[in-house]
């Protein structure tokens, strides 16, 4: 077995905590995975269920990137736009939830119109 810090060994178990157990669909808790071999990015874990104790092996391909690649449905326009906007604050939100509350029609049409409404 490569020898990886405890570090990076603890984050790929944690990792596998997101993943539920396709008989009875609990989540894994640390104490339930185990790395069993790893080469390069490719790990190999034994995962154990605490509820159902239905066992499995999961392979998982780990690579660290320089930087992610972000994908967003914003133009750099949009993006520049909202960027030189104001934060919302509490009371934004507060006015919105109030308006919410009230409100009795088309959110589509809402959405595509004067938002948010002034009042």
């Amino acid at each position: 077995m490569n020898s990886e810090g405890p570090a990076k060994r603890r984050f790929i178990r944690q990792l596998i905590t997101n993943i539920r157990c396709g008989v009875c669909g609990r989540r894994y808790e640390l104490d339930d995975v185990r790395i069993l071999n790893h080469q390069g990015d490719l790990w190999v874990m034994s995962v154990t269920c605490p509820n159902c104790q239905t066992q499995g092996l999961v392979f998982a391909t780990v690579t660290e990137a320089e930087e992610p690649e972000v994908i967003a449905d914003v133009t750099p326009e949009e993006l520049a736009r909202f960027q030189e906007m104001p934060q919302i604050n509490a009371d934004d939100v507060l006015d919105i939830h109030e308006f919410l509350e009230g409100f009795d029609g088309d959110l589509v049409e809402l959405l595509e119109g004067n938002f948010p409404p002034e009042g």
